[in-house]
This record gives structure tokens, C-alpha cells and sequence, in this order.
């Protein structure tokens, strides 16, 4: 059975490798703090589960201390310019189909083959199959990158490394923002959000809520800097007691179209540093926020129409 615990195995042991391969890499000023900072994400993903919370809360504090001093950057052979154009026009269109094949296992993993059982055991966990049909389709879309580029596996181990070089500790920011979020809800941070709501908008008026929970996702995922991190938070505060609960809202549809409310935010903040500034980095545009400006016109034309519709779909 593949479970959860077997993705956070082939994690660990690329992370831990890649952590090897830093320590090695005498061109990096920091390899050292590199090596070690990826090697303690590797040792969480291994076996946190067998560590006292003491320990791994150690872990966040040490990776908090690294990545505030900088991690440094390698160097990785990427050929000439010549040879990286001859090598794209030779495959087309054909480059996208690894990244292709993550969505589509993803999604054929985590619903038609949820159930799927083979010696009446099944082939994929019974919880969080989603998440356990995104690390396949990773490991998948890999071999299918090998496959078509006739690279050796160690390629993709070295060009991953010279990503992860260059997007640095902001590579764990969905993870811990989306922690965060949870951490929120727990807190009652959700019910604190409600009560301030239900102070300024009169919540008997099911279109200002509507706009109200838009819009909170949005502003909160700003804030956040990760629509994962906000949706807890204003789902559970506004959501969930006034949509659902107050306004007979369907639960599901409101679930997925808050959610790309939240992921307009996304689209304007520099707090989501993974999509909007480092790009702006590996592009070496020099206005760092470049992104974002251009993000704009998409993003709120995109909340308003969420807007209308979550009005006119949810509702029983």
C-alpha cells in the first residue's frame, strides 16, 4: 500500500541527498549551512514522527536561524546557451508533458483509483489520497523528465538542487504557512474573526456575507501570504457559522470557490514570496515586485466573478 509515510520517505532521502551534494559543492560560500539546513528538513521528513516534540520544535528553531543568516548559493552545470536552446527546440512542446502528468495522475489517483485494491488491499491510502496522488505524480513526471530528456538520474538531482539554491528557505513557505493556518483555527483566531465580522455588517444580508468571506480570504491570504493558510481561519470564522449554518450555503461548492477567492490574494502580495518574488529572482527582473504588478489586472476582475458566482452557485 502506498501511503502518506512513503512520500515523506522519498522526500527525505532526496533532501537528504541533496544536503550531501551541498556540503560538496565548494563553489557555495554557505555550503555548510546549505547541507545543514537541508539535512534537518530530511531527518523531519524521515522520522519526525519517532522524535519528541521537543526535538522537532528544536529543528524549526535551528532551520529559522539558518535561513535568517542566508543559505547561500551553488553552482550547477547547466551547458552552454547554445546547447539548452538546440536541446529545446529538439523537444517542443514535449517538455510540458511531465508537468502535465502531475495534475492528471494527481487527480486520477485521488478519485477515479481512490478505491482501487489489488489482492484486496488497497493500492493507495485510505487518508489524505490526494496528497499521496500529487507525491506519485511527482515521482512519476520525474521519470517521465529522464525518460525524455535521455538524462541520467542524477541530472535531475543536481538541477533540482540549483532550484532549490535559488528559491532557498522560501521553498518551505506553503508547508508553514499552511501549518500556520491550522495552528490559527486552533487558537479560536477563526471565531475571533466572526465575532468582528458580525460587528460591522449585517450578517441577515446573504450577499454581504458572501462579499465578506470573498473578500476575508482574499485580505487574509495577503496577510498570510498562502490561501491554505487563510482558509481555515475565514472558513471557520465566516464560512461555516454564517454560509452554511445561518444561510444553508452547500459547504462544497463554497470550500472551492473561497478558495480561489483566497488565491486572488495570492496573486498580489509579496508574502507569497515562492509564486510572486522569486520568480522576480530567477528572472533577475529588476523592479522585485514586477510580478505582482502584472498579476493585478488578472486578480481582481477574477474576486469580483467569484463574488457573483458564489452568490448564485452555492445557495440550496
Amino acid at each position: 500500500m502506498i501511503d502518506l509515510q512513503w512520500i515523506y520517505w522519498v522526500v527525505g532521502a532526496y533532501l537528504l541527498w541533496t544536503a550531501l551534494r551541498a556540503a560538496r559543492d565548494r563553489s557555495n560560500p554557505r555550503r555548510f549551512a546549505n547541507a545543514l539546513f537541508w539535512g534537518l528538513v530530511a531527518v523531519a521528513m524521515l522520522a519526525a514522527e519517532q522524535m519528541p516534540a521537543a526535538v522537532v520544535g528544536g529543528i524549526v528553531v535551528v532551520l529559522a536561524c539558518l535561513a535568517a543568516f542566508g543559505l547561500g548559493r551553488g553552482r550547477c552545470d547547466e551547458g552552454t546557451p547554445a546547447e539548452r536552446e538546440a536541446s529545446a527546440r529538439r523537444l517542443g512542446n514535449r517538455l510540458f508533458i511531465p508537468a502535465l502528468l502531475i495534475p492528471l495522475v494527481a487527480v486520477l489517483v485521488a478519485v477515479p483509483f481512490a478505491d482501487i485494491e489489488l489482492a484486496g488491499t488497497r493500492v493507495f491510502g485510505a487518508q489524505l489520497t490526494t496528497l499521496v496522488g500529487l507525491g506519485v505524480a511527482c515521482v512519476l513526471a520525474v521519470v517521465a523528465a529522464l525518460l525524455l530528456t535521455r538524462s541520467a538520474p542524477v541530472a535531475a538531482i543536481e538541477q533540482s538542487r540549483r532550484l532549490l539554491d535559488a528559491i532557498g528557505w522560501a521553498a518551505l513557505l506553503p508547508l508553514l504557512l499552511a501549518t500556520l493556518g491550522s495552528v490559527f483555527a486552533a487558537t479560536g483566531v477563526g471565531e475571533a474573526v466572526a465575532g468582528l465580522i458580525r460587528m460591522l455588517i449585517p450578517v441577515e444580508n446573504r450577499f454581504i456575507v458572501v462579499v465578506a468571506y470573498a473578500l476575508g480570504m482574499a485580505a487574509f491570504t495577503m496577510v498570510m501570504g498562502n490561501a491554505f493558510a487563510a482558509f481555515p481561519v475565514i472558513t471557520a470564522g465566516v464560512g461555516l457559522p454564517l454560509l452554511v449554518q445561518m444561510h444553508g450555503a452547500d459547504a462544497a461548492s463554497l470550500a472551492a470557490i473561497g478558495m480561489l477567492s483566497g488565491y486572488c490574494g495570492t496573486l498580489l502580495t509579496p508574502m507569497a514570496a515562492n509564486f510572486n518574488l522569486v520568480p522576480a529572482a530567477l528572472l533577475e527582473l529588476r523592479d522585485p515586485n514586477a510580478v505582482i504588478r502584472q498579476q493585478v489586472a488578472t486578480a481582481l476582475p477574477l474576486l469580483a466573478c467569484n463574488i457573483v458566482l458564489m452568490y448564485f452557485i452555492v445557495f440550496r
